[in-house]
């Protein structure tokens, strides 16, 4: 893409740009916002000292510049950012906006490391310019880049230091790479961010390898802004520099030169997920290789009543499921239908004083997958900021319904819990971007909701190469780091419910191994060397997954780690035949899980009278959870019923539900998701909540 890149002078912007160029992007202009007729603006979104020399840096690269005087200051402080015409935001926007203009460019790179602030309203700007922010250095580790930046030559200097470990005295003109023990230092003994990423110090590059010449500083001079006793702050103004020709000439063998330098690229990331020993016993290709199934097999019958339930607790939660968009008519388009069932989804909100945005997690099953990005150019309407979490799969639906939603919701006014949402749009190294109307996670209280996470390789949006096991890597990699974006200390061992939806139930040992192994890593730092961290995990074959990958996770984590008990129950039916496995996993605080699996070697007769005995059970134990503590500390979950649906019909699990409803007295939302199979071959059905 060709890239307009936002430039403060300093090593992340510059650093970035270099990142741009090593995943095929063309830097064909700079941007630059300054203080008016100030040396340095104290201001949230950009760092101003240094901007004397901004345009000897554009001359410097021989690219065009483009600059604008910020007149807005920081109005709109929140976490979330809607325009406001006197914020300095806007300044960024117009400025943008004629170089959209005046230029051909289809992104931004922008050298943002860990501040959501700046991150959210750059993404912001480009999504109204309908542009792409190219963010690669974005929650990286900051030693790894720092140490990064000065093997590939980023020559910047330290321009203004603001903390305590740091003084104008000592350290104003250090370049980064005498810094770096020092900032190793700082980070242990005050927690100091290695890059400076929270205002620490400041820099100004005078030399990198895009660079056709270097600058020189003739004279500087140290103004000291607070003359505190334990972190003064003082910054270098540049007042005389220039331009000196650099011995090696840049030509086009330069790019050449750029490509090898030592940086993280999109290329190496199998590189980064395996060893040099498992890379070598990689097999080339998947041994389930993607074969699009018919989107009728299996779905012969028709949805014969609605399917839809309500259930809204006293906490403020409401659990939604079974609004399906049904082909009524011949003439109907997907549009038309998507169409109906959001505005369903909306009218049944607002029954219980609710609105869509206060949607938590959606999940959306469609009949034929090809068929999404119409169904996603309706749905997108009805989000702004802060979408819901969502996950996406192809069902065996019934014939006559194209899409079936089930989502959860969250309003209480009187006593909220706390929301955080995570929707990052800009391509980086961390994770997958989510441009269209998701969140990766929304957190509310102490349960994170993670949106479906597929192998794309977050860099370029494209599908790794080598089949199910780097596939599944990738993956749990993507949930893992979504997760510690979420909250401090937040990992795969908070995980407490997963879905592994997989495209071949050959896929499902290697997705369990995965599984394992990636809590291996990380389940020493939550519990003891032998326990295992509880998770409720179910696998499930479907038709189909977007961008016709092999595997989708969706999980469930909860911050609380501690006083999570599992426990196990298996129950024989009929001399055997029928199992009935039940998983329980509580807290004495929190809302409990459960986990049943119906696993039989019967016929289906047998199995069908089995159904409400496995449905009741389920509904007693959530009865005897709510009994145990006060009723209003419990909100009520929705129950996941999942079911072969080549050996059980939708009609016979809703009205053994029904049944086992009625006679438990206990009825709460439940969704019905027919798959091909499930976490082993003798399982028929699953219920997850």
């Amino acid at each position: 893409m060709r890239v307009v890149a936002l430039i403060s002078g300093g090593k992340d912007s510059c650093y970035n740009m270099l990142q741009c160029i090593i995943e095929g992007h063309e830097i064909v202009a700079l941007a630059n916002l300054k203080p008016k007729d100030k040396d340095e603006l104290d201001s949230y979104m950009y760092q101003t000292v240094g901007h004397h020399a901004i345009d000897l840096y554009a001359n410097a690269m021989g690219l065009p510049l483009y600059r604008r005087t910020i007149e807005g200051r920081s109005i709109v402080q929140g976490k979330d950012y809607l325009p406001h015409d006197a914020d300095e935001v806007e300044d960024l926007y117009l400025l943008l906006k004629q170089i959209k203009d005046e230029l051909t460019v289809e992104a931004v790179s922008v050298g943002a490391i860990l501040s959501d602030y700046q991150r959210v309203r750059v993404e912001n700007v480009c999504s109204r310019l309908g542009l792409t922010s190219l963010g690669y250095l974005w929650r990286r580790d900051q030693k790894e880049l720092l140490q990064e930046m000065i093997g590939c030559k980023i020559k910047a200097q330290i321009i203004k230091v603001a903390t305590l470990g740091l003084t104008p005295s000592e350290h104003l003109g250090k370049s980064i790479e005498d810094i770096y023990p020092h900032m190793l230092k700082m980070e242990e003994k005050y927690g100091l961010n290695v890059c400076g990423e929270g205002g620490e110090y400041e820099t100004f590059t005078l030399d990198c390898p895009m660079f056709k010449k270097r600058i020189i500083i003739d004279e500087s001079e140290t103004v000291i802004h607070s003359d505190d006793a334990f972190a003064p702050v003082g910054y270098l103004n540049l007042r005389r520099m220039h331009l000196e020709d650099k011995q090696e000439v840049f030509t086009d063998s330069t790019l050449k030169e750029l490509l090898n330098l030592p940086v993280k690229r999109s290329s190496q990331t199998l590189q980064e997920l395996f060893t040099e020993e498992e890379l070598a016993d990689l097999p080339e290709n998947s041994s389930c290789t993607p074969t699009r199934k018919s989107i009728t097999e299996g779905c012969a019958e028709c949805l014969a009543e609605s399917s839809e339930m309500v259930t809204k607790s006293k906490s403020g939660h409401i659990y939604i499921t079974g609004v399906c968009g049904k082909k009524a008519e011949l003439n109907q388009t997907i549009e038309d239908i998507t169409y109906k069932a959001m505005e369903r989804l909306k009218a049944l909100l607002s029954e219980h004083d609710l609105v869509m945005s206060d949607l938590v997690v959606l999940h959306l099953y469609v009949q034929n997958m090809p068929d999404f990005a119409r169904i996603n150019s309706v749905y997108r309407k009805y989000f702004d900021i802060n979408p819901p979490a969502r996950v996406c799969v192809q069902a065996n639906l019934p014939q006559d319904v194209i899409i079936q939603v089930d989502c959860i919701g969250y309003r209480n006014a009187s006593e909220p819990l706390l929301r955080h949402t995570m929707h990052v749009q800009g391509l980086s190294h961390w994770a997958p971007a989510n441009i269209g109307p998701y969140s990766q996670s929304v957190k509310l209280g102490n349960d994170v909701y993670v949106a479906g996470q597929i192998p794309l390789v977050p860099a370029t949006m494209q599908v790794i190469d080598g089949g199910i096991l780097p596939q599944c890597r990738l993956t749990l990699r993507h949930v893992e780091r979504v997760l510690m974006a979420m909250g401090e200390g937040l990992q795969l061992c908070n995980v407490r419910m997963a879905v592994c939806y997989v495209f071949d139930e050959r896929c499902i040992p290697v997705a369990k191994r995965e599984w394992n192994k990636a809590l291996a890593r990380v389940q020493p730092d939550c519990f003891g060397e032998e326990d295992l961290p509880p998770v409720l995990a179910v696998y499930a074959v479907i038709p189909a997954l977007p961008r016709d990958v092999l595997v989708e996770w969706q999980v469930q984590a909860n911050a609380v780690t501690q006083n999570w008990i599992c426990k196990s129950e298996t129950l024989n039916l009929s001399s055997g035949t029928v199992t009935l496995d039940y998983q329980y996993l509580h807290d004495s605080s929190e809302p409990g899980h459960f986990c049943g699996r119906l696993d039989t070697h019967g016929v289906k007769n047998e199995i069908l009278s089995k159904l409400s005995d496995l449905l009741k059970a389920a509904l007693c134990w959530h009865r005897k959870q709510v009994a145990e503590r006060e009723a209003s500390s419990v909100h009520p979950t929705s129950m996941n019923l999942f079911y072969r649906h080549q050996h059980i019909h939708l009609q016979d699990v809703q009205e053994a539900y029904n049944s086992a409803a009625k006679s438990s007295g206990e009825v709460f939302a439940a969704a019905f998701i027919p798959v091909e199979r499930l976490t082993e071959q003798t399982t028929l059905l699953t219920i997850w909540h």
